[in-house]
């Protein structure tokens, strides 16, 4: 293949080749998404519905429950098509996911790094929390978040598909993204996108030096508050969001760090579950167990939708 243009399908790496192991990787992912479905369509349902919870920090988990809902959407329901069907091929369809997914995962770091000054305010700041965290400000900040993540995304897609593909049609990973693409490009071609992933690479790194600079004043002040309750109260409020970027930010940094000795087709699946799976899952399931007041939500929610059920 001489260049994109003569390409019009690319194959995804399948888990395995036997049919009976590619169902029961389509039972386990469509498991793995149902609960993803439900936990964060539960708490996106819980904020809109509880006018105790319409403040910026529920918010921007709100948000944060939207994206997270778009990106598992966008690679899951693709794979377990493929392993239900027994394909590989995606069409005209990998610009899209690769869009989507770079789209949502940049807008939900952009977002974690909102969150972290929300966290930031409301414990180092609380006098000053209103004014800085007016409603038009968060909106502002939210879609600035969303914005950048698209703008990123875009740039990225665009850059990605017009550099010729030399090197074949065949994805190492079970969905489309940019690394991958990078892989069939000729070897002089892809130093334009280099030069973006560079941009990108540091934009991040400022968000995660912000990040961290943002907990060490709040565990200072959080240190420094006299009672045992007021401690444990501060620390609930910003343990759920330092554990979800924990984990975001591991896996990502793993899945893009990881020594090449240890790489392989079947390692590099399983990385890509990690970090593109595994946080949009499990970060609804972190909040609603950390968070007593969401909880409580949550609780009411379901009796007034349960009545009988929550009774019994």
């Amino acid at each position: 293949m001489s260049n994109s243009s003569s390409i019009t399908q690319f194959l995804l790496l399948p888990f395995t080749d036997t049919w009976e192991l590619q169902l029961l990787r389509f039972w386990l992912f469509l498991g793995i998404y149902l609960a993803a479905l439900l936990g964060n369509g539960l708490i996106i349902t819980t904020i809109a519905w509880d006018q105790h919870l319409h403040t910026p920090m529920y918010f921007f988990l709100l948000n944060l429950a939207l994206l997270d809902l778009g990106s598992i959407s966008t690679t899951v329901p693709k794979y377990m098509a493929n392993s239900l069907w027994d394909t590989r091929a995606i069409y005209s369809g990998c610009a899209a996911q690769l869009f989507s997914f770079a789209f949502l995962t940049a807008a939900e770091y952009y977002l974690l790094t909102v969150m972290s000054y929300d966290c930031y305010v409301a414990i180092c700041k609380p006098l000053h929390y209103g004014t800085l965290l007016g409603s038009r400000a968060c909106v502002h900040m939210a879609a600035a978040a969303w914005a950048t993540g698209f703008l990123s995304a875009l740039l990225h897609m665009a850059n990605t598909f017009s550099l010729p593909l030399c090197k074949g049609n065949v994805l190492g990973e079970f969905f489309c993204e940019i690394p991958q693409i990078l892989k069939l490009c000729c070897s002089h071609s892809y130093l334009r996108e280099l030069g973006l992933l560079v941009v990108s690479v540091c934009l991040g790194f400022v968000c995660f030096i912000f990040i961290i600079l943002s907990y060490v004043q709040i565990f200072w002040a959080v240190l420094r508050i006299p009672s045992e309750q007021g401690r444990h109260k501060a620390f609930s409020t910003c343990l759920p969001h330092l554990a979800v970027v924990s984990l975001f930010v591991s896996t990502a940094m793993f899945a893009n760090l990881k020594p090449p000795s240890i790489s392989s087709p079947w390692v590099d699946l399983m990385v890509s579950v990690l970090y593109s799976v595994i946080p949009p899952t499990v970060t609804p399931l972190i909040y609603s167990m950390r968070n007593q007041e969401l909880k409580d939500a949550i609780r009411k929610l379901m009796t007034v939708c349960f009545p009988k059920a929550v009774m019994s």
